[in-house]
């Protein structure tokens, strides 16, 4: 008989106040009843991004404010539900006190998520909680560059050269050339070979004749989390020697943000999520910034839905690779790495000699190190 009423009670929460006449609910579950109200009750109303408080009077419930609904979502649900709670009170219906007040923005979990929703709504935060808003996305860009920036350099490791005296002392390290020659002046005529004073090994990877990495990043809405993954793999590949990094972000214009490469958070800062998209534009640009072709790596990250003509995609894509350049087609630089983006595209490009492909941040990072060093 529990498990009856137990069902009974998921099937009366999963219907709504709708069913309340013919599955009336025991009082022991009417507070998650109200915080589920709270937001689904919304698909009935006539614009799901109205203001909503609750039920409607006469059913005897409390009403919520946003500040107590995500305390009693938290409360009352495991972590993943109630994560995805507040990720559609946000992107289903609208719910823009989620990072308007104060009180809230407090509660809310520090993730690439919420990141990802301060930076596209940066513009109508109220200036009473941007400070606070812009603090959140200082902190979470920080901590996910300080995850990433080691995997991001490990993925460099065992690319060496013998600029460095302090190598891993391993066989595949050895520096037989310079080995030999050191030890030319010991040559022993009883033994027939030479006795080296020293066995060198290679360094870690060369800090000379830095390759030009030029990062063009669609900041169309669709490319969030690819915006944000961009600019902090860009600020972590602009402090590793042996490259020189430019970062511009594009849509039917071009904004060089390369000065402030060095922190990612205020770059991520200056992006402008949405708009159109002109790869063309963005193409020649990153053209204009080239110095040695050969030795120049562009990192196109962008879904490939263009309004102009794609042919002229085709073409300056095909001019760079015959040129000397080394051309990569990112779709997404994320971890669900399941993007959605003109394929049709994507084919014609990597006929043309451009690699093309969605990738990590550290599968990016290993495809470059294999590329350079």
């Amino acid at each position: 008989m529990t498990d009856d009423k137990e069902m009974l009670a998921r099937w009366r929460l999963i219907l709504g106040q709708f069913a309340e006449d013919t599955l009336p609910l025991d009082n022991v579950y009417s507070e998650t009843d109200d915080a589920l109200s709270f937001l689904y009750d919304r698909e009935y109303t006539s614009e799901r991004g109205s203001e909503h408080t609750g039920k409607q009077g006469g059913r005897g419930h409390s009403v919520l404010t946003v500040p107590a609904w995500i305390a009693k979502v938290r409360k009352l649900f495991p972590k993943n539900t109630s994560d995805i709670m507040q990720k559609q009170a946000l992107d289903r219906y609208g719910i823009q006190e989620l990072i308007t007040d104060p009180q809230v923005l407090e509660q809310l979990r520090p993730d690439i998520g919420l990141l990802n929703k301060l930076l596209s709504f940066r513009s109508i935060i109220p200036e009473t909680v941007r400070a606070q808003a812009d603090n959140i996305i200082r902190k979470i860009a920080e901590e996910i560059q300080k995850r990433l920036e080691t995997e991001l350099r490990r993925s460099f490791t065992g690319k060496r050269t013998s600029s460095s005296a302090s190598a891993p002392r391993i066989y595949k390290n050895l520096d037989f050339p310079r080995t030999v020659k050191s030890g030319l002046k010991n040559y022993s005529p009883e033994y027939g070979t030479i006795i080296p004073e020293r066995i060198y090994f290679r360094g870690n990877v060369r800090r000379y004749n830095p390759w030009d990495i030029i990062i063009l990043v669609d900041q169309s809405g669709s490319m969030a989390d690819s915006v944000i993954y961009s600019a902090i793999t860009a600020a972590i590949f602009a402090k590793l020697p042996f490259m020189s990094v430019r970062l511009a972000v594009f849509d039917t214009a071009v904004a060089d943000l390369s000065e402030h490469i060095d922190n990612a958070a205020e770059l991520l800062m200056k992006v402008q999520l949405g708009g159109g998209t002109d790869i063309y534009k963005a193409l020649c640009y990153g053209e204009s910034l080239m110095t040695k072709p050969a030795k120049t790596i562009f990192l196109l990250i962008t879904d490939l839905y263009d309004g102009g003509n794609i042919r002229r995609i085709y073409g300056k894509t095909a001019a760079l690779i015959e040129g000397g350049s080394k051309v990569f087609v990112i779709p997404a630089l994320d971890y669900s790495c399941d993007p959605s983006y003109n394929r049709t595209a994507a084919k014609v490009l990597a006929s043309l000699g451009a690699e093309v492909g969605a990738v990590t941040p550290e599968g990016l990072a290993e495809w470059i190190g294999n590329m350079i060093l």
